[in-house]
């Protein structure tokens, strides 16, 4: 049987963030007024699409899942282990299987996490982004420092062991003694993984309307040293950097978010949630109407359906494969391609190589740390 991965998308949130473009819906703090019919009708029909992938099952085997949002440690006890449950009746588990959950600080109660431990789910993920207070209300995040010191030992204590936190950098009035405060919190909590992304501006969001926020925030130079800050220090902690934006302990590197940057298959589940399966990229309709009264006809709901061809594929493994520290293989390039990665991409690695912004080692082709610096422009370089 192939492995196959799959995410679930949970859209709803207490409050959006201040950076926030993704599919979500804030529904408030109680989760009550115009949220418990959305829930479980949104449920029911993310249940039902699970089950209409049943005739490919007997093909595949789950390696991977990752309920992500949004928020879902919103939902109500019993909503997320329902979830779980109807993949297992649908689909053959691996024995190791990762099944990762987002949670956000201040929505994550004991009894949820025990429901988790309990429905197989073993990946924890928490939202922390700042241990600055102040950095947290800037950003519209929806908890304090506490609250999530405070969740930390809820996932702990409901037995949880391994845990990854989510901090973000380069953030508006947000300086290198801030960061490292940041950091150094995070590390006395000793997670298994930590993801440090830089903030990216999105269009249309509160935050991108805010003259005052957008001049303060720091430079490209100010930015480079945030990132060679991080990886100094979580180095030096016994973390290794995997990714451009992520770092583990031997054994904890995220699965799930492998299979992306290695091209292999996986199927999206609910409002937006996007698929690569049979060379075919499609995506879910982001209208939550449309996706709860579908009545089955899941076929209605995918409104973006592309079948890549390999000039498509090569960039995209490329693009992918190269943001891993791991880089790319040749060999690895050759059996999913049967073509020759220098055939292809000789001049531009050649280029690159010279330049000392990529190494060559044995057919392991990888970006330098001067490379990751501007790693947004050598990608370019590999479109076909």
């Amino acid at each position: 049987m192939k492995k196959l991965s799959l995410y679930v998308h949970i859209p709803f949130c207490i409050k959006k963030c201040n950076y926030c473009d993704f599919l979500s819906y804030s529904v408030g703090r109680d989760c009550i007024e115009g949220y418990g019919v959305y829930r479980k009708k949104y449920i029911d029909a993310l249940c039902n699409e699970i089950r209409s992938y049943k005739y490919i099952s007997k093909d595949y085997i789950i390696d991977t899942i990752f309920i992500g949002g949004g928020t879902p440690s919103v939902l109500l006890p019993g909503d997320i282990s329902r979830i779980v449950l109807t993949i297992k009746e649908v689909f053959d588990i691996s024995g190791d299987v990762e099944i990762t959950i987002e949670a956000n600080p201040g929505t994550l109660s004991r009894k949820k996490a025990e429901e988790y431990i309990s429905c197989g789910i073993n990946r924890l993920s928490i939202g922390l982004q700042s241990a600055n207070d102040n950095e947290l209300r800037m950003l519209g995040r929806v908890h304090n420092y506490d609250q999530f010191v405070a969740s930390f030992d809820i996932a702990r204590q409901a037995g949880f062991r391994n845990i990854n936190i989510d901090i973000m950098s380069a953030l508006p009035m947000q300086d290198i003694h801030s960061y490292l405060d940041t950091l150094e919190k995070v590390l006395k909590c000793r997670p298994e993984h930590i993801s440090s992304y830089s903030l990216i501006i999105e269009e249309g969001t509160p935050i991108s309307l805010d003259e005052e926020l957008l001049q303060s925030l720091p430079d490209e130079d100010a930015e480079r040293k945030l990132y060679e800050a991080t990886d100094k220090v979580l180095s030096l902690s016994g973390y290794n950097r995997y990714e451009i934006s992520n770092y583990a302990k031997k054994g904890f590197e995220c699965r799930h978010n492998m299979v992306y940057w290695t091209l292999k298959e996986y199927i999206g589940l609910g409002i937006g949630a996007s698929s690569f399966f049979k060379k075919r990229r499609f995506c879910n309709t982001k209208d939550i109407n449309t996706y709860i009264n579908c009545e089955d006809s899941f076929d209605k709901i995918r409104n973006v359906d592309e079948e890549l061809n390999s000039d498509r594929l090569m960039e995209e493994y490329m693009f992918l494969g190269l943001r891993m520290a791991k880089g790319v293989s040749a060999a690895s390039f050759n059996d999913y391609f049967s073509r020759s990665i220098y055939d292809i991409y000789g001049d531009v690695i050649g280029k690159y190589v010279n330049s000392g912004h990529m190494t060559d080692s044995g057919g392991i082709i990888s970006l330098t740390n001067k490379g990751i610096d501007v790693s947004n422009v050598i990608l370019a370089d590999f479109l076909l």
